[in-house]
């Protein structure tokens, strides 16, 4: 599978980031069930907590779209380390996807590693548990 488009996408919505106080930049894409691409960045808030991720806000724009499931996660940051999603959104993500959605890591030039949710997030809570 090709996750360039994704990885582009994910660049483009970092671009938007709004992050006066960390100064931590972060795109996210999600492709849904019909193909579509959907994006988000980070949007930090003065009071911390109420910030938004960028992977919350992806999930967002597909849902606003109608989109029910995803089938491909990308992640960009730039950082020493990986910029994977973080555990609120580890879950999250599960809501509209399975342990074999592959999440792509990536930089403002290159993909930097591949997971899959299920090696994010292991032995996770979904929705198949409240059937």
């Amino acid at each position: 599978m090709d996750f360039d488009d994704l990885l582009e996408a994910a660049r483009a919505a970092r671009a938007y980031a709004h992050a006066p106080y960390s100064k931590f930049a972060v795109g996210a894409a999600l492709r849904d069930e019909q193909g579509r691409i959907h994006a988000g960045c980070n949007i930090e808030n003065a009071a911390y907590p109420q910030g938004l991720c960028a992977e919350a806000v992806a999930l967002g724009h597909l849902v606003l779209a109608g989109g029910q499931r995803i089938t491909a996660v990308a992640v960009v940051g730039e950082g020493a380390g990986l910029v994977t999603p973080c555990g609120g959104c580890r879950q999250k993500l599960r809501e509209f996807g399975g342990d074999e959605v592959p999440v792509v890591v990536g930089d403002m030039s290159t993909q930097r590693a591949r997971f899959t949710l299920g090696e994010l997030l292991p032995v996770s809570f979904g929705p198949g548990h409240l059937k």
